[in-house]
């Protein structure tokens, strides 16, 4: 690999996982605020998106589930094209439903970790899913929790294996409780936010890039939810949550990841332009994404 791996963009922005409010905008705002300037990337694709049912399929009680299932290929295809280019993929959501996509390119070509970085545990299941929306309902179904249809895309289940992942960040343990998702699956290690505070950001971070650069896996993906931030500097998501990481915080964590040569791509999701109407929010994602990619990913 080479030692160093060019940005590529891809816009993702799909609203099937969770409703068409504003978050199919993230891409336009990021890169209007300077994005692919700032980490010196090409930008590769955008994808056109179904359009949305606000309808349930009875099957699978998932919002949009037949378009998510069709979607979720091509995404794969666009992601792959850049990993075979040998650059690093930075794809612009849409909801966290993008990350059955992104992880089927990595499953097509060996075993990936992922590191998912969220307010949420996103670890649902559709029976007890208040709304069913997939955005809820990601890290399940990517770890082959749920419906066949959308845990056994092209007969590859599980999209990542759980003792692959680390869940990092959510907060959200009390609507889990109220709500009744199952919890995640004890093999996945979890630092919730209380552990990454325990711990301090930076352990907690090294931790879980040591779990995930373990040599029998090809590589991580980093999942990134705009609501692990804190909400008084992140307002602009659908679901907000008390408390969260600072910019510094996502920063670091970031920075600790990428810097390791391991990771295979980054996903960036849910910030929602219509709930930021001066654009703070918008703005202090870019920087910080920005500060914590540089110019070119490492490689190992």
């Amino acid at each position: 690999m080479a030692a160093t791996r060019r940005y590529a963009i891809i816009e993702a922005p799909s609203i099937l996982g969770l409703k068409p409010n504003g978050v199919e905008g993230l891409p336009a705002v990021l890169l209007g605020h300077g994005l692919a300037e700032g980490i010196t990337a090409r930008h590769a694709a955008r994808l056109d998106v179904p359009p949305y049912d606000p309808q349930r399929d009875a099957g699978t009680l998932t919002l949009n589930a037949q378009a998510i299932a069709a979607w979720s290929p091509k995404l794969a295809d666009a992601v792959g094209q850049v990993i075979d280019a040998g650059e690093f993929p930075v794809v612009l959501g849409g909801d966290c439903s993008i990350l059955l996509g992104n992880a089927l390119a990595l499953r097509r070509r060996g075993r990936y970790g992922l590191l998912f970085i969220d307010g949420h545990a996103d670890f649902y299941q559709p029976e007890v899913n208040p709304n069913g929306e997939a955005a809820s309902m990601d890290l399940a179904f990517a770890t082959g929790h749920g419906p066949a249809l959308l845990t056994d895309i092209e007969g590859r289940r599980p999209l990542v294996r759980g003792e692959d992942v680390v869940a990092f960040a959510f907060r959200d343990e009390a609507e889990q409780a109220e709500y009744g998702s199952q919890p995640l699956a004890p093999e996945i290690l979890a630092f919730d936010l209380a552990a990454v505070r325990r711990l301090g950001v930076e352990e907690a971070a090294q931790r879980a890039v040591r779990h995930l650069a373990r040599p029998e896996l090809d590589g991580f993906f980093i999942h990134c939810d705009a609501d692990s931030l804190d909400d008084a500097i992140m307002p602009a998501v659908e679901y907000r949550l008390p408390d969260g990481l600072s910019w510094e915080e996502l920063r670091r964590v970031l920075e600790i990841a990428i810097g390791t040569g391991r990771a295979a791509g980054l996903e960036v999701t849910v910030y929602n332009p219509r709930l930021d109407p001066d654009g703070a929010a918008g703005r202090g994602l870019t920087r910080t994404l920005i500060a914590a990619l540089g110019t070119a990913a490492p490689g190992s």
